[in-house]
């Protein structure tokens, strides 16, 4: 029974499935872990610990779901979004946007607080945030809803409605700002916003859903937003009227109101005629179009002309717009080839609807003039069953994922723009999308499979002459098992594809395909909600950062002190820097950096919770929040506060081989562990993880009141473990501290008795 060292020297495969527990024969056996919970795959193979969240704000109402919808002017201007119940609130630079600031007379001790700022122009129920306040600290740098507004007062509730009682706050003494969130209203519904698709060109971006018209977000200033229903100048038009049926107009100028008259409910919406849902319908007629205003009958509406008709007399050549309430309205939208493309109506799933080249808002086809190359285009999608796009995706072709299958759009040539006469589209895979807008990373299409428990990368295979589809969770099925419900891509700095599950749960493909890094891990959010130990993810977005990393935002569920909330929070960056009072690794946690303290506030989005600390780089007894505050054991002036998560990492089952093969299913034991770590800190390593042992860092050179430096190099550990026949080897973080494993080496005796 020789004792034989194996070599764990990367993670690349990342978690693989139970299913694969056998599979010894496969490289990735030896590349990948059984579990791989809270820490990402590094490309270069090692696994670090998933750093925290940290809290931005609560969104405007915990009881309604949110979008978060990323705006990248450039990768210095960029924005998040909160779409929420009828209106759309900005995130900048970690931290919600705000109006100017308007200043603060008095706030009475009263219940409810009365605030004095003179033409503040606030409305009812207006979230604000007051600042800077002296003698009544108590209100500062917290949200207030307004209430009972006057022209120069108002009184202060707290989000969910309450009054707030200042009775025994501190008296106000001087000063104060207040400043209200900003926000822009918006026609959707918080049970739709989750089905917006967008596309975007500079300060412009397009927002379609199926209930609604099209829409056009546009910015002149971080304060200075609008929102506007997409006036064409010329829409997109069903099919000409191809029966008898005649209309006449009563008008033909422009900005005139005319009266159309159909001769027969024939041709029109199937037989129909006119129907009330078609206000706000283009109607085509003669030369020119006009948007319906009023119904009046199913043989008769009223328009007001927005390009001449040339003529109102009799005719039949006439078409109704392709986007409406009665025919829906686009899906999916993209930017190719300087046209913009809309898709998927109710009434046309399979056909897409692309603009002129470099007038985004105009589709006007050439019907009664002549087609060119730059003409506008529809285009219906040829198959067997009615399959409804999901999702456009735009690279060097154009790809169009429907229920059934994934379709390329191009040229007949390979290196010609699209135009009206050389438009082709092809299928090349059958698999089925999801509903969820695909993700492109590189030169390669990630979707979601139909089932929404499958990734699968679109990409052109010179072997087969076609685009491919393989699935990138065929090693891990059971991490996508719940279902995913949205995916982002944070591509700096180890370019991982994150996905938010059904179940609430958040994870991490870590996707280098050159490297052949293909490698999954699983990550639950400190808290809890409902019976689940762990805060549910949402929503995700991801914006390019201003320190070389990518931001990845995401609205998290959590009960807090007995209620709902959902928060904006963002993941901090991996890179903290050298010092290890600056690391971060709790979740909706909070930092204070300043003068030596014990009371650490500002805490109320945690109240009643129980929290991880870490202060000035050393761990921390932990404390429950009371009053949006707690009391330090030891003044501190680095300090960070947050829901504790736990980082584990499982590895699979050793092989060592043996003198009559494999070593799986023998008894063996290992008797020691050489784990490799960088800037790490506070590990705990074992056989399972009822024996788990703590590595000490600390040694006789370190001072006893200064925090323990990052440790680079190997730590060897003892395993009280006795013989037994799998031979895993755990390694776990509870505290709010980094760990980063760069390879694991156990010797182990294999008994083949």
């Amino acid at each position: 029974m020789p004792r034989q060292t194996v070599a764990y020297t990367n993670f690349t495969a990342g978690q693989l499935s139970p299913r694969l527990d056998g599979r010894t024969d496969l490289t990735k056996y030896y590349n990948g872990a059984k579990t791989i919970s809270n820490f990402t795959i590094q490309p270069h193979g090692g696994a670090s610990r998933r750093p925290g969240t940290s809290f931005v704000h609560e969104v405007k109402n915990s009881s309604d779901t949110v979008r978060l919808i990323p705006f990248e002017f450039s990768t210095v201007q960029t924005y998040v979004m909160e779409f929420g119940d009828q209106y759309i609130r900005f995130y900048k630079d970690k931290g919600i946007i705000t109006e100017s600031a308007v200043s603060i007379t008095d706030i009475t001790q009263a219940n409810p607080a009365v605030v004095t700022a003179a033409a503040h122009g606030y409305n009812n129920g207006d979230h604000v945030i007051i600042s800077s306040v002296t003698g009544m600290v108590e209100v500062n740098g917290k949200t207030f809803k307004v209430a009972n507004k006057t022209t120069n007062t108002f009184e202060l509730q707290d989000v969910d409605g309450n009054n707030i009682n200042s009775s025994s706050f501190t008296a106000y003494a001087s000063g104060g700002s207040v400043f209200r969130i900003y926000e822009i209203t918006s026609p959707y519904a918080a049970g739709d916003v989750g089905g917006i698709k967008f596309a975007q060109s500079a300060d412009i971006m397009y927002l379609v859903h199926p209930n609604y018209a099209v829409r056009k977000l546009s910015r002149t200033g971080h304060t200075n937003w609008i929102l506007d229903e997409v006036e064409f100048n010329v829409p997109p038009f069903q099919p000409h009227n191809d029966t008898s049926t005649t209309l006449t107009a009563s008008h033909t100028t422009v900005g005139s109101s005319a009266t159309f008259t159909a001769s027969s409910t024939t041709g029109i919406n199937g037989g129909d005629g006119f129907k009330s849902t078609d206000v706000g319908r283009a109607i085509h007629f003669h030369e020119g179009h006009a948007i319906i205003t009023a119904f009046t009958s199913t043989t008769e509406v009223v328009g007001t002309v927005k390009v001449s008709l040339g003529s109102g007399s009799a005719n039949t050549d006439f078409a109704l717009g392709s986007f409406s309430d009665t025919t829906g309205h686009p899906s999916s939208v993209t930017f190719f080839e300087q046209r913009l493309v809309f898709a998927g109506t109710n009434e046309e799933p399979q056909t897409l609807f692309f603009s002129k080249v470099n007038e985004y808002q105009n589709f006007d086809d050439g019907y009664h003039t002549s087609v060119n190359d730059t003409s506008a285009m529809i285009y219906t999608i040829a198959s067997n069953k009615v399959n409804s796009i999901r999702f456009l995706s735009a690279q060097r072709s154009l790809i169009a994922g429907t229920v059934g299958g994934e379709f390329v759009v191009s040229a007949s040539g390979t290196t010609q723009p699209i135009t009206p006469t050389n438009i082709q589209i092809q299928r090349q895979t059958s698999y089925g999308s999801a509903n969820v807008d695909a993700i492109q990373v590189a030169n390669v299409t990630m979707f979601l499979q139909r089932a929404k428990r499958k990734i699968r990368e679109l990409t052109y295979s010179f072997d087969f002459d076609s685009y491919v589809a393989p699935d990138m969770t065929i090693l891990a099925e059971n991490v996508t098992e719940s279902g995913i419900k949205e995916l982002s891509y944070q591509q700096e700095p180890e370019s991982i594809i994150w996905g938010a599950r059904e179940d609430g749960k958040l994870i991490g493909l870590t996707y280098q395909r050159a490297e052949d890094v293909v490698g999954w891990h699983l990550h639950e959010l400190g808290g809890s909600f409902g019976s689940d130990s762990f805060g549910h993810v949402e929503n995700l977005a991801t914006i390019p950062g201003d320190a070389d990393e990518d931001d990845l935002y995401m609205v998290v569920k959590r009960n807090i002190n007995g209620t709902t909330r959902r928060y904006v929070e963002y993941l901090n960056n991996y890179d903290y820097g050298t010092n290890i009072a600056d690391a971060f690794f709790v979740d909706s946690g909070l930092s204070y950096n300043g003068s030596a303290t014990t009371t650490i506030s500002g805490l109320d989005h945690l109240e009643g919770e129980t929290v991880a600390i870490l202060a000035d780089g050393a761990t921390h007894p932990d404390k429950t929040v009371s009053n949006g505050s707690i009391t330090l054991d030891r003044s501190s002036t680095k300090v960070s506060v947050g829901l504790g998560y736990t980082s584990l990492l499982q590895t699979m089952r050793i092989e060592a081989g043996a003198a009559e093969g494999v070593a799986q299913g023998q008894t063996k034991r290992i008797h020691d562990v050489t784990i490799r770590l960088l800037a790490s800190v506070g590990v705990e390593i074992g056989s399972d993880l009822y024996n788990m042992e703590r590595i000490p860092f600390r040694s006789s050179a370190n001072p006893m009141d200064v925090a323990i430096p990052p440790f680079t190099g190997d730590k060897q550990v003892e395993f009280r473990g006795d013989f037994e026949t799998d031979g895993y080897i755990y390694v776990r973080q509870t505290q709010p501290l980094p760990i980063n494993i760069i390879g694991i080496y156990p010797r182990v005796t294999t008994n083949e008795g």
